[in-house]
């Protein structure tokens, strides 16, 4: 009898509905004569270092000297939230049954799919043959036809592999960086492998913002009758009125230097995967990564899209029939314009078996009609209009257009009658124009509400059309002479991340690549991801970095905080080294397709952690780290700590004096072991305190708080003044107390 393991419930009812006969029991379900279960994600996890009982590093009183962490024998536990434990009993129960002689690895198709199945038989100790349902799509056609096609556990070892390298890669270095980093700095620091780089590049991104200085610019704007020619920038405001000056003398003309004009095709965008669809969710709707991700998966789950957590923009020639029964008229009512639809639909552009490794791209189901909609959570219609009209954009048409550009300066003859105000400057000044004119929609016709599923668009003004008889070295005036204009404009600093542009980055590290065989190993999506992280990870990166106040949202913007500025500043270099962990992230998709070897991996994210004491130390010690903690506390700071006057600091959800040292406890709480002790706990008198009420109180500014309550469980309004023993002390503006305070 076979036992399949899912990685869901709702995955494992599809697939029991899928082989038919379905009933459902205690933990279980049976198909015919098949049993099926799931699991409840990772069931099996790496222990923490306190489970290496005899090591230096297991003490729960942290030290430098005991640094690195560095397991000779990995130790692995099982999993005991919200039940996950007895999920691994349960499975572990069924998968030891006698009449169980065969095993179905039938979690997500991808490398944490594959490290639940592995890591709950490895650490139960089971060995039973194993076969590898991957399934791209809970239809049931798509699951039947997998079911038939089955192939050994063992041929997917590289993507186990992989999976298990990254999950210690990341151990390795979260446990040993951010131990390193609090012991050095004092105060609680969280380093990771990725999460760092990527907040590296928007503290990066925000500084050149903060420090950008702007600079004044002018153009000369000359009218030429329905179209307009634009100087180069000039930065001196006096040139600049020379040359508009020039521009509108009675007598002035240009001499046209070139006059070209092309028909450019625009071909179809390739179909989704995960990070291009997060991105397009973005821009348009101000989706996050994570809602984006969530909204998919759940329409996954409802067999009304394919498998989400691809990095994969294409399909094979053996997907080429379901995607024919796609493109059809009765699935396109509902999700676009019927006029957009292309008549012949151009599949084969949507094919190239070697850029699929193990996912297709994102695509709807045969479950998807006009009447898939109904039902659908806000997010979740959304992302599937979106995929939807994604696939018909790919088969279309090519969006046609003309494209003409002119280059110009001042007439030769004029510059001869007037070299005397003209000079050497203005007669080398360069003009320009280009136009650009849709002959055919093309495939930009299928996204026909892009205008209105987006609030960025401003009003483009009047079109710039350039007459197609235009030759070069023709002489023309501006129309009408002398209406020419000085248009001023200054220097914008680099626009702040959004979640689709902080993506793109994650995805494209390579610009930040100067090794050139790395560069092109990050390129070739055939290979990689192209960049840090991977399509399933990025968005819980984003979502790490936002829960532990490194980053905030402003709107659409991501921001870094002043925390983040200071572990950036902070932070050992090869940890926050964008080109380092793109290495790394080549090295696992290596391994993950056999080019690659795990212990050799591993060897060196070791040898890296081994030296991190040692650099550290350095950085804390040094002036440039000093600054750091300096003025993150001074831009930290609420005031001024009654008992020693240094700032007072938030950390978690407590506000104390920046001079406290905390130590991990033996029982796992940490305790002030330096420092005055000053603290201000969260709440009093039953009233939760704000940022602001502190700063106010810390201040001297005595806030008035209402709805206190007392021990009476009467409410009281009081005033808000420091206190050297509580923190915070009350006062009463008639002085008096509330009885049974």
């Amino acid at each position: 009898m076979r036992l399949v393991i899912a990685e869901k419930h709702s995955v494992a009812q599809a697939i029991g509905q899928a082989l038919g006969g379905m009933e459902n029991h205690d933990g279980y379900i049976t198909a015919g004569g098949t049993l099926i279960s799931w699991a409840q994600g990772h069931l099996v996890n790496l222990a923490m270092p306190d489970a290496y009982q005899g090591e230096a590093w297991a003490d729960p009183h942290w030290s430098m000297e005991s640094l690195p962490i560095a397991p000779t024998t990995w130790r692995w536990t099982v999993n005991r939230e919200k039940g996950a434990d007895k999920r691994y009993r349960e499975l572990v129960a069924l998968a030891s049954r006698g009449d169980v002689d065969e095993l179905v690895n039938a979690c997500d198709p991808d490398r944490e799919g594959e490290a639940i199945f592995r890591r709950v038989m490895e650490h139960a100790g089971i060995r039973k043959p194993s076969l590898r349902l991957w399934v791209a799509s809970l239809d049931e056609h798509a699951i039947r036809d997998a079911w038939e096609s089955m192939r050994p556990e063992a041929d997917y070892r590289g993507l186990g592999d992989a999976a298990d390298a990254r999950a210690k890669a990341d151990w390795l270095v979260g446990m040993n960086a951010s131990r390193a980093h609090t012991l050095a700095y004092h105060r609680r620091l969280s380093v990771g492998r990725v999460q760092t780089p990527t907040l590296a590049m928007v503290v990066d991104r925000d500084m050149r913002i903060e420090n950008h200085v702007p600079q004044p610019f002018w153009h000369v704007e000359a009218p030429m009758g329905g179209w307009t020619l634009s100087s180069e920038r000039i930065e001196n405001q006096a040139s600049a009125r020379d040359a508009l000056s020039m521009a509108n003398s009675p007598d002035f003309a240009f001499h046209i230097e070139s006059a070209e004009s092309r028909r450019e095709h625009d071909a179809p965008p390739r179909l989704y995967d995960l990070t291009g669809l997060q991105k397009d969710m973005s821009k348009l709707h101000g989706l996050t990564a994570a809602r984006t991700l969530a909204a998919l998966q759940s329409l996954y789950e409802k067999k009304l899209a394919t498998y989400p957590r691809t990095d994969s923009r294409y399909i094979t020639h053996d997907d080429l029939g379901t995607l024919r029964s796609l493109v059809s008229n009765e699935r396109a009512d509902g999700f676009i314009n019927p006029e957009t639809r292309p008549a012949a639909p151009r599949l084969e552009l949507t094919v190239n078996d070697a850029k699929v490794a193990g996912h297709t791209a994102i695509l709807p189901t045969a479950r998807v009609g006009k009447d898939s909609l109904a039902g659908l959570g806000d997010d979740e219609r959304l992302v599937l209009i979106r995929v939807v009209r994604r696939m018909w954009e790919a088969v279309s048409d090519d969006h046609v257009h003309d494209v003409a550009t002119v280059k110009a300066i001042a007439d030769a003859g004029w510059l001869e009658r007037h070299m005397d105000q003209a000079g050497s400057e203005l007669a080398e000044l360069r003009f320009s124009s280009r136009s650009d004119q849709t002959v055919s929609m093309g495939w930009k016709a299928i996204e026909q509400a892009r205008e209105q599923e987006t609030d960025d668009v401003k009003d483009a003004g009047p079109r710039n059309v350039i007459p197609a008889d235009l030759e070069p070295d023709a002489t023309l005036p501006p129309v009408p002479q002398g209406g020419c204009r000085l248009e001023e404009g200054k220097t914008q600093p680099p626009k702040p991340f959004t979640e689709a542009t902080l993506l793109a980055a994650m995805e494209h590290a390579s610009r930040y690549v100067e090794d050139k065989e790395l560069k092109a190993a990050l390129d070739d999506d055939e290979s990689h991801s192209g960049g840090i992280g991977t399509p399933a990870t990025r968005a819980n990166i984003i979502e790490q970095l936002v829960r532990a106040g490194y980053m905030e949202r402003k709107g659409r913007q991501l921001r870094s905080t002043t925390e983040g500025h200071l572990l950036v500043k902070v932070v050992t270099p090869g940890l926050k080294d964008v080109r380092l962990t793109a290495q790394w992230e080549s090295m696992l998709s290596d391994i993950e397709h056999g080019d690659g070897n795990e212990e050799e991996f591993l060897l060196r994210i070791g040898r890296f952690c081994a030296e991190l004491p040692v650099r550290v130390r350095a950085m804390a010690t040094s002036a440039e780290g000093v600054k750091a903690v300096e003025t993150a506390r001074a831009q930290n700071s609420y005031g001024p700590c009654p008992r020693c006057g240094k700032p007072v600091v938030k950390t978690g959800s407590i506000w104390q004096c920046s001079s406290n040292r905390r130590e991990k406890q033996a029982d796992g709480t940490w305790k002030t072991v330096a420092g005055c002790g000053y603290k201000i706990y969260p709440e009093k008198f039953g009233k939760p305190l704000t940022d602001t009420m502190v700063r106010r109180a810390l201040e001297g500014r005595k806030p008035l708080v209402r709805g206190f309550v007392s021990k009476a469980g009467k409410a009281f309004d009081a005033r808000l003044v420091p206190d050297k023993q509580y923190g915070l002390g009350i006062e009463f503006d008639d002085r008096k107390k509330p009885k049974g305070r």
